[in-house]
């Protein structure tokens, strides 16, 4: 039986308390990192040269697909300037939620479920 592992993340969101201790700090390291004020979120910084997530890719609805597609653009043309978007058009926190992450994990289930599927051992009682 496999144990399950808990991450820190998880953990950190089950304790209020710490919860409110450690989100201000990872506010500002979000608004430090930048890309918010490129108009990007989290998720879109994730490495696409990745099988797991190509599949997820390919799994966006269409409106995120085309949403994402519009903030890398609308971010490279901000680069290219040297300006970050007018501070009206960053990515709010609230708006910087995981859309690729849940369809990555999901990915990874099925994976590790495949997995044991494949290199399950069969045993025959005497």
């Amino acid at each position: 039986m496999a144990s399950k592992s808990i991450s820190l993340a998880n953990y950190i969101q089950s304790s209020p308390t710490l919860l409110k201790l450690i989100k201000p700090v990872a506010n500002a390291y979000a608004h430090a990192a930048g890309y918010r004020q490129f108009g990007l979120r989290y998720d879109d910084l994730l490495e696409e040269e990745n099988f797991q997530t190509q599949k997820a890719l390919s799994r966006l609805e269409p409106p995120e697909s085309y949403d994402r597609v519009f903030r890398f653009r609308r971010a490279v043309q901000c680069s290219i300037a040297n300006k970050p978007l007018p501070k009206e058009e960053w990515i709010k926190p609230s708006e910087d939620v995981r859309y690729l992450t849940p369809l990555l994990e999901e990915i990874q289930r099925a994976d590790d479920e495949r997995h044991a599927w494949d290199t399950a051992s069969v045993k025959k009682d005497h």
